[in-house]
């Protein structure tokens, strides 16, 4: 099963990459992401994928109201934190994880340290003083 999720994490990515869903377009995307190598490393669970595939459909009202937020109020506090990766995360659950944080208006991830940490640049509202 993660193979499948695996497979389709790429297609995605190679879809969203050409933006061509022709039958050529296919045939190419299938054939690159079951070329492409495999990672060695431990496979992730099925509750981690699926778990992070529910937050990014959660993520997707969430992102229509930050950027309906920022156009009525537009936030002029910026803020960079550290956010520690989950333990045991594969490449595709660090790579949706990643996409999941820059996917909303508010925040983007600026680095990836190999120590398991996420550099997050975020905006917010200035705080009342």
């Amino acid at each position: 099963m993660i193979g499948i999720l695996n497979l389709v994490l790429r297609l995605t990515i190679w879809f969203l990459l050409t933006a061509n869903l022709s039958a050529a377009n296919i045939v190419i995307g299938v054939c690159i992401a079951v070329l492409l190598p495999r990672s060695v490393t431990v496979a992730g669970r099925l509750k981690d994928w699926l778990r992070v595939l529910w937050e990014i459909v959660v993520a997707i009202p969430q992102a229509y109201l930050e950027a309906i937020e920022l156009i009525v109020r537009p936030h002029q506090q910026e803020e960079i934190t550290m956010e520690r990766v989950r333990s045991r995360r594969t490449p595709g659950l660090i790579f949706l994880d990643i996409f999941l944080i820059t996917f909303t208006p508010k925040t983007i991830v600026l680095k990836y340290h190999e120590a398991g940490w996420y550099e997050v640049h975020r905006v917010q509202r200035r705080k009342a003083r």
